[in-house]
């Protein structure tokens, strides 16, 4: 009887040890259940040394309340826009871009304040040839933003707003980010403010192509990303990637998607390349890029087959630029470049980071790889022009407005009036240059550059600040004839 017993308790523990695992089959199978958000395991074993995902909600919990008061939403506001469609793989995601629908008057993004008297930066794109800018705190107070400066190679701006003892956030280290750790991507998507999602970091330094440049005039652009997969969307653009910490270690730019949302891959500029540019944009209004002068070559099995080389790390040195900074300091054709400052580049993204934080003027170590012998050249930098000087804003803008070939003149009060207009800026001689090849006659007053308003001569510098591409004026003559031209930059 006992052994009877005994048998029957064994079948039972044997029949709920099967429907258990029916359960669990039937669970985990399941299409919708797509994740394991902890461990589920009551083995002591498994859970011995692992203690991340249980530390998880409260590490996030802080880091966003840290962050989501700092990160603001921006509303670019445009008077018009043409029929400009296209597709790219990467997108960037700012929502009701002018760029990517037709007849568009406002764009909306994201941005990060900085300091408490109101500097925040956000993506060069989500402002690109904005007439007005408004930004709106977490609070819902709004204020119209000033343009401090804009960097078309990294895709950042900054801005600056009238405010005081604003919560703003503090910088991390993106060296020191790893692959795999937790990060939180804080932002606008679709309008919706304060939006928190999490993910990982899945890789650093990216170059995904998506950042425009200008080789020839020396805007190079610095692609180096963090790649997560944080939940970003069209309204993220020009919010922050932060730390479990709250700590600011990217602004999110861009997205993998074919749909323009997102699908599992979004991509971050590196706070390090964003706290030098924008010291730059607020000390000097234009971003003080330091040239290397080499052309250079990621390594792979096929280049180091070919010259010869027993390593695959480093970035192979293809050319160097005549009196640039690295034949001066005696880097060659053929040599690979190992480190910069002791810090390892093992692609053209991570040597463009390293050599983006320093200014023209300023003198770095390039650790290379010669014949089999390693060698440190002291380098110093140099600017576009070949030169070791700073470059201000004002010189920019002066070089823009010389390329019209034209002198201008503010408008008396009574032409004003006589025209029925609130300014301008007239044109009272005209050489070679951009408006005469245009068809533009003397005593033309340009009265809108791009839709924006010209009310002086002054207002043609800040108008064509950083300008590249097509550019419409228009104006009147002093007969009253209207008038319309359009030229490139």
């Amino acid at each position: 009887m006992k052994s009877r017993q005994i048998l029957y308790s064994i079948l039972i523990a044997a029949v709920v040890s099967c429907g258990s695992l029916f359960i669990y089959n039937k669970y985990f199978n399941n299409k919708e259940t797509v994740y394991l958000s902890s461990p589920v395991s009551s083995t002591p074993v498994a859970l011995a040394n692992y203690t991340g995902p249980a530390y998880m909600p409260s590490d996030f919990v802080e880091a966003a309340e840290k962050t989501v008061n700092s990160v603001v939403n921006i509303k670019s506001i445009y008077e018009s826009m043409g029929n400009q469609l296209y597709y790219d793989p990467f997108h960037f995601f700012f929502g009701d871009s002018p760029y990517n629908r037709p007849q568009q008057q406002m764009a909306t993004g994201s941005g990060v304040i900085l300091t408490e008297d109101g500097y925040i930066v956000t993506n060069n794109h989500v402002i690109k040839g904005a007439q007005k800018i408004e930004v709106t705190l977490n609070n819902k107070e709004t204020y119209e933003a000033k343009v401090v400066g804009m960097d078309p190679g990294t895709d950042l701006a900054l801005l600056k707003i009238e405010a005081e003892k604003l919560p703003f956030i503090r910088y991390g280290n993106s060296d020191e980010v790893k692959v795999g750790e937790w990060v939180l991507a804080v932002g606008n998507p679709f309008n919706l403010t304060s939006t928190v999602t999490a993910g990982i970091v899945s890789a650093k330094a990216r170059n995904i192509n998506i950042i425009g440049g200008d080789p020839r005039n020396g805007q190079i652009p610095i692609e180096s990303f963090i790649q997560t997969d944080a939940a970003v969307n069209p309204g993220n653009s020009g919010g922050a990637l932060v730390n479990t910490r709250g700590e600011l270690i990217g602004i999110n730019t861009a997205i993998a998607s074919n749909t323009g949302s997102y699908t599992g891959y979004s991509f971050a500029i590196p706070v390090n390349i964003v706290q030098k540019v924008v010291t730059d944009l607020a000390e000097f209004g234009e971003v003080q890029r330091a040239l290397l002068g080499v052309s250079i070559r990621d390594i792979d099995s096929k280049l180091a087959k070919e010259k010869n080389l027993k390593e695959l790390s480093g970035v192979y040195v293809a050319g160097t630029f005549e009196n640039g900074s690295a034949e001066e300091a005696g880097i060659k054709e053929g040599d690979v470049i190992i480190k910069i400052n002791n810090v390892i580049v093992n692609s053209i993204p991570q040597l463009q980071e390293q050599v983006s934080r320093y200014r023209p003027g300023d003198k770095i170590a390039v650790e290379i790889l010669r014949n089999g012998t390693i060698k440190t050249l002291p380098v110093v930098l140099k600017n576009k022009k070949g030169n070791t000087e700073i470059v201000k804003r004002s010189e920019i803008i002066k070089e823009s407005v010389s390329s019209l070939g034209a002198t201008f003149e503010a408008l008396a009060e009574e032409e004003k009036e006589r025209l029925k207009i609130k300014g301008g800026a007239k044109i009272i001689s005209l050489s070679s240059g951009k408006l005469r090849s245009a068809g533009i006659k003397e005593g033309f007053i340009i009265t809108k550059i791009d839709k924006k308003e010209i009310k002086s001569p002054e207002d043609i510098e800040s108008a064509l600040y950083n300008k590249k591409g097509g550019v419409l004026i228009e104006g009147v003559y002093p007969n009253g004839m209207r008038a319309y031209y359009g030229f490139g930059m």
